[in-house]
């Protein structure tokens, strides 16, 4: 039976057939686990392998190459205020935390509850400093705006207004837009507009707007 290490190597050997080369990404990719973020019963070899993982509530940890190509077009920075909408497991929020540092903040969101309790579990148990909330991430999460990063890891309809509002002069917000099949979309927030560039087709699970805490 091969390592965790052995597997993780594989998983980035993988990322990296794709062209992909930023070693922040990489590093972060490295350096969090994938399988503390899965539901018990999955396999190592299925755990690291380049697809998403259906984590219940008709949502998925998201393939390994997406993530990091949504994390590369964040161009994250130390010190980064971030926002998260669609905590699912907390993987990405790990791999967020890792790259800003300590100095840098993230919030994350997440309409259904108990995804919510167990993404706080697994980030504490990494204890990694996310703050995780059970909210409608349609809305944003005002309290902690301005953010200098916001990403979003499920297929959103539109641009909310809310993200437009709470991001920072300069900031970047990543999204997938669209409803069945989705665009990859990257907002920058200019003095004179919003620059927005597209990355390609992709496929997410919807966003959900409201609250399900049944």
């Amino acid at each position: 039976m091969h390592s965790v290490e052995f597997y993780i190597q594989t998983m980035i050997a993988r990322i990296r057939e794709y062209g992909f080369d930023n070693q922040l990404v990489l590093d972060a990719i490295r350096e969090i686990p994938r399988h503390l973020f899965v539901p018990e019963g999955v396999s190592l070899s299925e755990a690291y392998g380049d697809s998403p993982i259906s984590i219940g509530e008709e949502q998925t940890i998201s393939q390994p190459y997406t993530v990091a190509l949504m994390l590369d077009l964040l161009e994250l920075e130390r010190g980064n205020n971030v926002l998260e909408i669609g905590a699912g497991s907390g993987w990405n929020a790990a791999l967020i935390k890792r790259m800003i540092g300590r100095g840098g903040g993230i919030t994350t969101l997440e309409c259904v509850y108990e995804l919510a309790a167990r993404a706080d579990l697994n980030l504490k148990r990494l204890n990694l400093k996310v703050e995780v909330h059970n909210a409608d991430g349609s809305r944003g999460f005002h309290e902690n705006a301005p953010y200098d990063r916001i990403i979003v890891t499920c297929a959103a309809p539109v641009i909310y207004r809310s993200w437009i509002e709470q991001l920072k002069p300069g900031g970047i917000i990543v999204v997938p837009v669209g409803a069945y099949h989705q665009e990859m979309v990257r907002v920058i927030k200019k003095p004179e507009g919003l620059r927005i560039q597209r990355h390609g087709h992709c496929r997410f699970v919807p966003l959900r707007v409201g609250l399900d805490d049944d």
